[in-house]
């Protein structure tokens, strides 16, 4: 069988399904493991750039080198695996491309903790040697989510798996960077960056974390007597790197002093206060201290007014200032500062606790620094435009659209993007400085200078830079493959809402500027984020993360993926609970159980549906509603409505056709005959169609069932269904009859008590209704028996122009059931009487709000409705 074929539907295997085929209970992990790697094997996922058919591309968000299956990914592997599933099924050539990122600091740290383990550092070994040994820690250790990805089911092609520091993608890597060189949209300078001095390198904007830390907030006196400035800060340690005193301009209060030096406290220098419009004088006391070595603000100021940067602190965090304060850790410098200070008596107030925003690294969660640094930079300007443009000229489309601005405001608002990273693990930036200050950039074919002097740069690139690639460099690109023709763009990006500005705008600006102006995707369908059960967000901290191994264990996989597409509405966070998983795992059994029931009974695939005349309304009906629900299972598809899709699946599997058709069709089927055969026929219809509507979702069970139904190779390369356009109005007119009769004599034998089985005569008056056909069918689902002599009818039930009386004489005690309905008609009678008087008071209509209005109408309709029912129950029950 070669990659993506499509078995012909009407070819059905020649043997006939048995119930013998399939044990009598499902075991997830005796199937799981056995199917995925035969469809593997079956080459059902791989793609083939030759193929006719159309493409459709889904690249897999690459997860860690160091990761492992987080319920987020297994849940985003979900939504992804379910839409390439039905694709194929369409008959498109199918791409789910899969791949893993290098995760440059996270790898790093990673293999740096195993050497300090063994008494060593990364110096120890040297530069080469130690990449070496991150190679060897990825091929023994590192992506082990490749494993738990199959565990899952995932549809990838694992023919085409790629890694950022492949040779392919390193060679689009430098590609990139070199003709981004070229075109003066890389450039190297010295400015402020988030410095991490846990992971000794510098990172974005985006991989910084705010969070609200406990600090102090101290004003301190600069200068003396009239000459003289109280600034507040939180962070005391950087004065000894003050270059200045700000204030506003128009400030009549320190007019005075602008142009002016003051002493700096602690030391030997004088600092000039200098006017600057950034400052705020409303705030504090409207001078500001300015930094410009360790401040963002501070260092736009000084190079407004010429000032030079003091760095007072190393890559460490420790003071490198000489004098009393040198060698101190920073927040150790920073109280030791406070103390100085206070017995100089420049301390003019103290705030403690002060809780303020502080970054914080994304990976090793230390608090960050601000630093001044040279670094590598990207000119975001030019590309944020391009990639804003993309959206707005519709090129791309955002789903769902209400999350269009987020993005917007995002690109159109982008900062230059600080590439550079003080790794040894990663890219390596390709620039090359020679002895006498030349600077040369190298494109992949380019042969590094020669002669004594030349240096390459030590740094290597974000991570983000090489995944912002991954659209098309694991397509081949810079190379014109035929992978890249016939799958870029890709179809849709399914992504979280969180990665629209770590990942999604990036690779939207790599795009439209290396494939001349093609974004890499139509459309960007966006996913919220897993949450507990009660909505909140998972953390370690507080306890309610979920392994989702540990439930594939449990449940299987198919009940984690059910779980997980049901609460999938676009663009909004997703609750997830065990609870729940359990409920997915026990559809999954009645799936089974249906089929096998239905194998058991004569339903078939073989051969053509008999012609309607032929059928029971039953059938007609059950047919109906398979072809309108064939048609809403599209639609929600391709609006990425997973919720959607999975709740009519799922009702529509266990409600209309275990719970309703299958039981109907006892009778027919016990009977045997023509109309058996019939039934059946259309039994098997049925399930081979609903089997193929639910694989995408739940894959491994309805391969074995309908694998098992059909006596084909497999669902995972059957066709799609289509809806034929049968419609049958009169009947399902007709069963939503018989359903209200059945549901109405239910209720009511529920209400007087009687179990379930418990069988009881009854009169049953059908002719002139559509209901006189489906006699034996409402018996058999009522348990009720034929009159027999000496019937006496206690009850009757008037029910959609039919008529069911019961005798329940000797079934129910009649003294203790009058009793029962008449406390319960007291209390709605009582009902009924309170939210009457609350809606006849025109004081409390005039002040409550509507909805609790319109709750205590829905109270008093339910309260008159309670009465009717049970009035017309008591009068049914004998006197005597």
């Amino acid at each position: 069988m070669t990659a993506n074929t499509q078995q012909d539907p009407e070819q059905y295997g020649s043997d006939t399904a048995t119930p013998a085929d399939l044990p009598t209970q499902y075991a997830p992990a005796e199937v799981e493991g056995k199917l995925y790697e035969r469809w593997v094997e079956r080459g059902y996922f791989e793609a083939d750039p030759k193929s006719g058919k159309p493409p459709y591309t889904i690249v897999i968000p690459p997860p860690n080198v160091t990761g492992s299956l987080h319920i987020g990914h297994a849940f985003e592997h979900t939504l992804i695996d379910a839409l390439t599933r039905r694709k194929r099924m369409q008959g498109y050539e199918t791409l789910w491309q899969p791949g893993m990122d290098h995760a440059g600091i996270a790898t790093q740290n990673v293999v740096e903790r195993e050497l300090a383990a063994e008494g060593k550092s990364r110096h120890d070994l040297g530069r080469a040697a130690f990449v070496e040994r991150v190679w060897q820690w990825k091929a023994e250790s590192g992506g082990q989510i490749a494993g738990q990805m199959r565990r899952l089911g995932n549809g990838v092609a694992w023919g085409r798996d790629r890694f950022t520091m492949d040779e392919g993608l390193s060679r689009a890597v430098q590609t990139v960077f070199k003709r981004m060189y070229d075109d003066e949209l890389i450039y190297r300078a010295e400015r402020i960056i988030n410095w991490c001095p846990r992971c000794l390198t510098a990172i974005s904007d985006i991989e910084v974390d705010y969070q609200d830390d406990d600090g102090e907030l101290v004003s301190i006196r600069y200068g003396e007597g009239e000459e003289s400035v109280v600034v507040a800060t939180t962070r005391a340690e950087t004065m000894l790197g003050d270059a200045a005193v700000a204030v506003h301009p128009d400030d009549e209060r320190y007019a005075h002093l602008v142009g002016k030096r003051i002493k700096l406290p602690l030391t030997d220098r004088s600092i000039p206060v200098v006017p600057d419009a950034h400052v705020d004088p409303e705030f504090g006391t409207g001078a500001v201290k300015v930094t410009p070595a360790h401040d963002p603000n501070d260092f736009a100021i000084g190079q407004r007014h010429g000032l030079e940067p003091i760095e007072v602190l190393d890559e460490r965090g420790i003071v490198t200032v000489h004098g009393p304060f040198e060698g101190l850790d920073r927040f150790e410098a920073r109280s030791t500062i406070v103390a100085a200070l206070r017995a100089e008596g420049r301390i003019v107030s103290e705030k403690r606790p002060y809780v303020h925003s502080v970054g914080h690294c994304s990976r090793c969660k230390t608090t960050l620094e601000p630093r001044l640094s040279m670094q590598w930079w990207v000119k975001v300007a030019p590309l944020a435009k391009a990639a804003g443009d993309a959206v707005r000229d519709g090129k791309v489309d955002i789903h769902p659209q209400e999350l269009s601005q987020r993005y917007f405001d995002w690109v159109d608002n982008l900062h230059d993007w600080c590439i550079s990273r003080q790794l040894w693990w990663g890219h390596r930036i390709p620039v090359w400085y020679g002895p006498g200050g030349e600077t040369v950039c190298l494109g992949p074919d380019e042969q590094p200078p020669s002669g004594e002097g030349w240096t390459q740069d030590s740094d290597v690139l974000d991570t983000w830079f090489s995944s912002g690639l991954w659209p098309f460099s694991t397509l081949g690109w810079p190379e014109k493959t035929e992978a890249l023709e016939k799958f870029y763009p890709n179809s849709v990006l399914v992504t979280g809402y969180d990665l629209l500005f770590f990942w999604v705008a990036r690779m939207m600006m790599f795009g439209v500027y290396a494939m001349d102006g093609v974004p890499p995707f139509h459309t960007i369908a966006l996913h919220g984020m897993v949450r507990d059960e009660h909505g909140k967000k998972m953390s370690k901290s507080f306890g309610n993360t979920v392994n989702p191994l540990v439930w594939m264990d449990a449940y299987g996989s198919d009940a984690v993926r059910l779980t997980l597409a049901s609460g999938a509405n676009p663009g909004t966070d997703v609750p997830i609970g065990e609870d729940w998983v359990k409920a997915s795992r026990n559809f999954a059994n009645k799936v089974w159980n249906a089929t096998r029931f239905a194998l058991m009974n004569g339903a078939t695939v073989q051969g053509p549906l008999p012609a309607p005349e032929e059928m029971t309304a039953e059938d007609r009906w059950i047919l109906s509603r398979l072809n309108a629900v064939i048609t809403e299972t599209d639609a929600y598809y391709d609006d990425y409505q997973f919720a959607k899709l999975s709740d009519t699946l799922y009702h529509f599997a266990w409600d209309e056709v275990f719970d309703w058709y299958v039981e109907l069709t006892k009778t027919t089927f016990q009977k045997g005959g023509r109309p058996a055969e019939v039934s059946g026929r259309v039994l098997g219809e049925v399930l081979d169609v609903l089997l193929r509507l639910l694989h995408p979702v739940v894959p491994f069970v309805t391969e074995t069932l309908w694998t098992t139904l059909t006596g084909r190779e497999s669902v995972v390369i059957a066709a799609w269904p289509a809806d034929s356009g049968f419609r049958d109005e009169a009947a399902e007119r007709e069963i939503g009859t018989l359903q209200r009769v059945i549901t109405e004599v239910r209720r009511f034998r529920a209400d007087q008590g009687l179990q379930p089985g418990q069988r009881v005569p009854a009169r049953l008056s059908l002719d002139g209704t559509s209901l006189a056909a489906h006699e034996d069918a409402i018996r058999a689902l009522l348990r009720l028996e034929p009159e027999g002599e000496g019937f006496a009818a206690t009850a009757s039930l008037p029910v959609a122009g039919a008529t069911v009386a019961l005798d329940l004489s000797g079934a129910i005690d009649f003294a203790a059931e009058r009793k029962r309905l008449t406390k319960d008609l007291g209390l709605a009678e009582k009902e009924l009487k309170q939210t009457t008087a609350k809606l006849g008071n025109d004081g409390f209509l005039a002040k409550a709000p509507d909805d609790v209005v319109a709750k205590i109408r829905t109270r008093r309709e339910a309260a008159e409705a309670d009465i009717a029912r049970i009035t017309e129950q008591l009068a049914g029950l004998p006197t005597a």
